[in-house]
């Protein structure tokens, strides 16, 4: 119906109040150089009072003109790229992404400042509150839209590859250069760190990236929270909660102290750098899982859900990758090495496969003598902490691991030349030797438990005789704690006896020849190992609930009886976890962790929920 000349029956369009003529017709001026209604448009797109309505009716225009959009306009797009269209009514939504869409189809001048728009959402916008020129506030803006905003961005990002197939090419340089600082709170690097986990679930080709990129921000964060300082960050919090407590008991003086037999336990880590670290490594490991597992569930470490094989290979190799390039050369980590431990508690054939990886790095001359000793440790330590490996496992890389020191010291007999204790020169050997060493000290029990008779028989075919008593003397270089340690339990079973020689090196300082160039040197050094135990006790509290059940912790030989030296003449420390206490700074004041029960709704960020394994189509 019809009513001078107004039809009455259409739905109207929604009317805005605006100033100037339509965007087409600015354009045209702008090009004949009027630009007056062309400041004027810009001055609109950024009023902070801008509404629903008025956004959508610029954007239908823009639309209609993308293609006149070109480079001479970049200071308009830089403005429409600006417009607050997150956290808005789902018709702005989908009317920017449609803008989106035509744009980068049109212009591919534009490709990477919408890539920089889209990711710069992926952290919560920071909240400042400013009285008489003075900020009082500065902190992350807990929105509750932050989830659906995280999903719109993706949407983007989906959209946009849809229309540019190269865009990859082009996502991962502004990822890096995006990466908040390391000293930004941990919700933001959780927020960040989450949204790059998600983008590799539909751009699976720059997957082995983003986690080298994510590791290495790890890493640094790893270095930076060391063992000494995460305990002692943790006492100093305890000893300032008992004198509060005290304080409290004097100033009301309570009948009853409900927290004095259990003190109150939180999961917030007390060193600010570690809690950082905590927050990522729980995300991290969620997405570990959860890529692994297809719609599963964790329940006190019981995942619920089908196992993908072809996923989890894949994520392997990624992460072996980046293990090689990033973690293995990377000295003093505490952490951040885990993540392959957690994976590879996921199937018997990952960790053995994790356990040949490392065999073959330590037995090839072609590389760096501080690689093979690195990968040495990481051998041991894992076949000493990780409690899924199977004992079958643990023999075969010690028959592997003790034949090649034979051959090894077969090859110094043979050459028929005086035999110097030079740690330079012969590295991966007393790396080696220590990897040995260690592993029969925590898997000896588990050797001989089951048939005494077999593990003794076993213990005695590895010849360990022969190797404490070569003329390289690996006793005289290895951490005086495990050779003290492996010289009682080898003694209480009759394995093999160490003690002459320990006394003999300890009559000596130990003289360590290192070649130089053009010459030979002389120097001194108690420890010239630099012993490095990269699964030494998990130290995170929220990450470490994951780690927990599948690690081996140090329980003491009460039923031994280690040879003093003269470093170690204390007594075990109560609730000590590890009998390398003092000797090297990864191993210092180890504080056992007492687990608490997994969440099983566990996300990765909490309120966020895990990397979907499937996302919406693009529109």
């Amino acid at each position: 119906m019809e009513i001078d000349g107004r039809d009455f029956l259409k739905t109207p369009s929604v009317k805005t109040v605006r100033f100037g003529g339509s965007v087409a017709e600015t354009l045209e001026k702008h090009k004949h150089g009027d630009s007056s209604d062309y400041e004027l448009l810009k001055h609109q797109l950024v009023d902070p009072e801008i509404k629903d309505a008025q956004i959508i009716n610029w954007l239908q225009e823009f639309r209609t003109c993308v293609t006149h959009l070109t480079k001479d306009h970049e200071q308009l797009i830089y403005t429409i790229l600006r417009l607050p269209w997150l956290g808005r009514s789902q018709a702005v939504v989908d009317e920017y992404l449609a803008f989106l869409g035509n744009l980068v189809s049109a212009q591919t001048v534009y490709l990477c400042a919408c890539l920089n728009m889209v990711v710069s959402h992926f952290t919560p916008k920071r909240v400042t509150i400013c009285e008489g020129g003075v900020d009082i506030s500065d902190s992350d803006d807990e929105d509750e839209n932050l989830p659906r905003n995280f999903d719109h961005c993706h949407q983007a990002l989906q959209l946009i590859i849809r229309y540019v197939p190269s865009t990859s090419r082009f996502l991962m340089p502004i990822l890096q250069e995006s990466f908040p600082f390391i000293q930004k709170s941990s919700r933001t690097l959780e927020c960040y760190v989450h949204n790059l986990l998600r983008i590799t679930v539909y751009i699976p080709s720059i997957r082995r990236d983003i986690l080298e990129l994510i590791i290495g921000k790890l890493l640094k964060l790893d270095v930076n929270a060391s063992r000494t300082h995460i305990e002692e960050a943790e006492e100093n919090r305890v000893q300032t909660q008992k004198a509060e407590e005290q304080s409290e008991e004097c100033l009301f003086d309570m009948d009853e102290d409900v927290s004095a037999d259990e003190p109150t336990r939180t999961t917030v880590m007390a060193h600010p750098v570690a809690e950082r670290l905590d927050t990522l490594m729980a995300v991290l490991m969620a997405y570990i899982k959860d890529i692994c597992y297809v719609d599963g569930r964790c329940r006190k470490q019981l995942f619920i859900g089908s196992f993908h094989v072809e996923r989890t290979k894949e994520l392997y190799r990624d992460l072996l990758t980046v293990f090689d390039k990033l973690i293995l050369p990377t000295h003093a980590s505490c952490h951040v090495q885990y993540t392959l431990f957690y994976l590879c508690s996921f199937k018997p054939a990952l960790a053995e496969a994790f356990l040949d990886h490392l065999w073959k790095i330590l037995q090839n001359p072609s590389l760096p003598a501080v690689l093979r000793q690195a990968a040495a440790g990481y051998l041991g330590s894992f076949l000493a902490r990780a409690k899924f490996i199977p004992l079958s496992t643990v023999w075969a890389c010690l028959d592997l691991l003790i034949s090649w020191i034979h051959q090894y010291i077969d090859s110094q007999d043979s050459c028929g030349k005086q035999v110097c204790c030079d740690v330079s020169l012969h590295g991966p050997f007393y790396t080696s030797c220590q990897a040995v060493f260690y592993t029969i000290i925590f898997r000896h029990r588990a050797m001989l438990e089951a048939n005494m008779k077999k593990g003794l028989e076993y213990l005695q075919s590895l010849n360990l005789e022969r190797v404490v008593m070569c003329q390289l003397n690996p006793l005289r270089v290895c951490l005086p704690s495990i050779t003290n340690m492996f010289a009682a339990i080898t003694r209480k079973y009759q394995v093999v006896f160490c003690y002459t020689i320990i006394e003999r090196n300890n009559r000596c300082v130990l003289p360590v020849v290192r070649s130089s160039a053009g010459g030979d040197c002389v120097t001194t050094n108690t420890n010239p190992l630099d012993s490095f135990f990269p699964f030494d006790p998990y130290l995170l509290k929220r990450s470490g609930q994951l780690i927990e059940p599948l690690y081996q912790v140090w329980d003491d030989l009460l039923d031994t009886e280690p040879f003093p030296t003269k470093r170690g003449q204390q007594g075990s420390r109560e609730d000590e976890d590890d009998f390398l206490f003092g000797e090297t700074p990864q191993a210092e004041g180890i504080v056992g962790l007492t687990p608490n029960s997994y969440d099983s709704n566990f996300r990765s960020p909490s309120s966020l929920g895990s990397p979907p394994n499937s996302l919406q189509r693009p529109f």
